[in-house]
């Protein structure tokens, strides 16, 4: 990306959807590189409407009259900017030729992009599609969380043959229980986008009667997530990009999962269960019945979760990788200031390391 560099052009951020040129431009170098659907313009757009702050800015590195990278990057305060980062996108939001290096164009930015820039920090990168690169006198990276994904390149049998034998026996157990119960559990997937306002509600209604609607974090139909995850869902699932699975004990609605589809990569983005019902582990039961339906159609290669490994993870794959966080400094003094400053105050590496969000728990909750 940096070799081929010529010049910047800053415009404000809201013209990714506003501008069709633009939004070409970043989907186009979106297909080149990631290739994930959270990070189409609509789905970066969205979250700008919604979470955004009005400070943002698109940031285009040029080749000629050819976008080779496209930012939205936003104040952080002290002469900082990172990448957008709401928490309901995985990643930071860019956009940029597969390949190069990321210490590169953070300098770049510093230098050339961003007048008055002191730092730029990458946030939430996966290592997936760019390597994580060493530090140096004014770069530096730090672990954000470890992630984990299944791999579906095999039959169903043969996955769940390798999970260990206590999840294996506790499915089974719970399975049996809602038949001696007189309870028949059954899933329903959605992909009409006429239909996800509809599970939005319904999810909302779910994650509000548990612990989440205490802590302020549940999602509700008429609140910022809300809005936000029906409107990525219905306009992902126009484009044949998005999946909902719900899981009824009879009538009963107990567990949801929606997730955004592309290139064979399922990402589960948000999962919630009635607690009510946990003994029987409403999540876990429904989360089997979509591996095993995705292992039957045969064109899913993985499964990504984009949120903190927890230990209900490790039951279902022992597959994982750590996200991190870029910053570089535009000299080599703001990196050992940024160091002194962080000792003094033992706190955490994003308030002298750029502004980094704070790591969430999980996307996905599960019993």
């Amino acid at each position: 990306m940096t070799a081929a560099l010529e010049r910047w052009e800053i415009r404000a951020a809201s013209d990714i959807v506003r501008d069709l040129p633009v939004t070409q431009a970043w989907d186009g170098l979106n297909a080149e590189g990631a290739n994930l659907p959270f990070l189409d313009a609509r789905a970066v757009g969205a979250a700008l409407e919604i979470f955004g702050k009005g400070t943002e800015k698109l940031l285009i590195g040029l080749a000629g009259k050819q976008p080779v990278v496209m930012i939205i990057a936003c104040p952080t305060g002290h002469f900082r900017w990172r990448t957008f980062q709401p928490s309901q996108i995985p990643l930071g939001a860019w956009v940029g030729k597969a390949g190069g290096d990321l210490s590169a164009l953070a300098h770049a930015i510093c230098t050339q992009a961003l007048p008055y820039c002191g730092a730029f920090s990458f946030t939430q990168v996966d290592p997936l599609f760019l390597e994580r690169p060493e530090d140096d006198s004014t770069s530096r990276t730090v672990d954000y969380i470890d992630t984990g994904w299944i791999d579906l390149s095999v039959s169903f049998d043969e996955y769940w043959s390798s999970r260990g034998k206590n999840l294996r026996q506790n499915m089974r157990k719970q399975r049996n229980k809602l038949q001696a119960d007189g309870i028949t559990g059954r899933m329903i997937r959605y992909l009409d986008p006429k239909e996800m306002a509809g599970l939005i509600t319904r999810y909302g209604a779910l994650e509000s009667a548990g612990w989440k609607a205490d802590s302020g974090t549940a999602i509700r139909a008429d609140n910022a997530q809300g809005r936000f995850y029906a409107k990525l869902l219905t306009e992902a699932a126009a484009q044949g990009e998005a999946s909902a699975y719900e899981y009824y004990f009879d009538d009963r609605l107990v567990a949801v999962d929606f997730c955004l589809c592309r290139s064979g990569t399922i990402t589960i983005l948000k999962t919630t269960y009635d607690e009510s019902v946990h003994p029987y582990s409403p999540a876990f039961l429904l989360l089997q019945d979509v591996l095993e339906e995705m292992h039957r159609e045969q064109k899913w290669t993985r499964v990504e979760f984009y949120g903190r490994m927890m230990e209900w993870h490790t039951r279902w794959t022992d597959k994982k990788r750590t996200l991190y966080h870029l910053t570089v400094y535009r000299w080599p003094w703001l990196k050992k200031l940024a160091s002194l400053r962080k000792r003094r105050a033992s706190d955490v590496v994003g308030d002298c390391s750029g502004g980094f969000p704070e790591p969430a728990t999980s996307a996905t909750t599960h019993r």
